[in-house]
């Protein structure tokens, strides 16, 4: 651990990658979300304001450092990432989760006081500025309902939806098989339930292995480590299946609970993913 002039504690400065030289540079900004540190776009705007020093120096845009080179950061970069918030809404159907398309409502529009859960525990306090620059964490369809996601903070945005993502997300899915609408279960063969945990390819790449097994005759739960564009509708009709009613209802340690349809609550500070 090392810290900055201004005393921030920074994590460590990244390890040469496995086979390669100390020579090799990345963009600074790349560098800092390497490091947990912020996201790119943030990295970009501390840069820009002059808040970012590599060995001493103020950083410029575009920077290549080197995995050895100290990286600190100004004091009021710490200041504006406590302000940010991460907020976890309880979608209803018919909100789209990113932005307004074909005359449908974005999820953010629910987030207003009048819809704060009651018994959200944050001390937190509801401000207009809070909608700024937040953003969905992965999709949730139109048709589709539960836990949504959503962040100012690029480092949460990093750990469910970036490219080394680990975090896991869980699906409850009511389906029916061809004119089976009950006891899917019995109906359903056993091998195209294997297949749904692993074996199956979309847009011509394979897909991670997932988690899937019956809650009830009617409802498979799913749980998964990838999140391509309507997913599991997709999976389930590759083995006969249709998906009549989908919620998700954990993203990493975080779940649903009793959080009200149509209504939010912050992440608590000792809630992590």
């Amino acid at each position: 651990m090392t810290r900055t002039a201004a005393g921030i504690p920074v994590r460590g400065n990244l390890p040469s990658a496995a086979g390669k030289e100390p020579s090799d540079t990345l963009r600074l900004n790349k560098r800092m979300a390497d490091l947990g540190l912020c996201s790119r776009r943030e990295a970009d705007d501390w840069i820009s304001k002059g808040w970012v020093r590599v060995n001493g120096q103020v950083a410029e845009m575009g920077l290549q450092v080197l995995p050895t080179d100290r990286i600190e950061v100004d004091r009021q970069a710490q200041g504006q990432q406590e302000q940010q918030v991460t907020i976890l809404l309880n979608k209803p159907m018919g909100y789209v989760s990113g932005q307004a398309e074909d005359g449908h409502t974005p999820a953010v529009a629910l987030i207003n006081p009048r819809t704060h859960w009651r018994e959200d525990t944050s001390r937190t306090r509801f401000t207009p500025g809070q909608l700024r620059g937040i953003a969905p964490c992965g999709r949730l369809d139109i048709d589709s309902v539960g836990l949504l996601v959503l962040t100012q903070d690029g480092r949460v945005a990093r750990q469910l939806i970036g490219e080394d993502s680990t975090v896991d997300k869980e699906y409850l899915v009511r389906v029916i098989y061809g004119d089976v609408e009950q006891d899917v279960r019995s109906a359903f063969p056993e091998e195209q339930l294997a297949l749904l945990n692993h074996g199956l390819s979309l847009d011509g790449q394979k897909l991670k292995p997932a988690k899937v097994d019956w809650q009830n005759p009617e409802q498979l739960r799913f749980v998964l480590n990838e999140g391509k564009k309507r997913q599991i509708r997709r999976m389930c009709e590759l083995v006969g299946l249709k998906v009549v009613g989908l919620k998700r209802i954990r993203i990493g340690r975080i779940t649903l609970g009793n959080l009200p349809v149509g209504e939010w609550r912050y992440l608590g500070a000792n809630e992590k993913f």
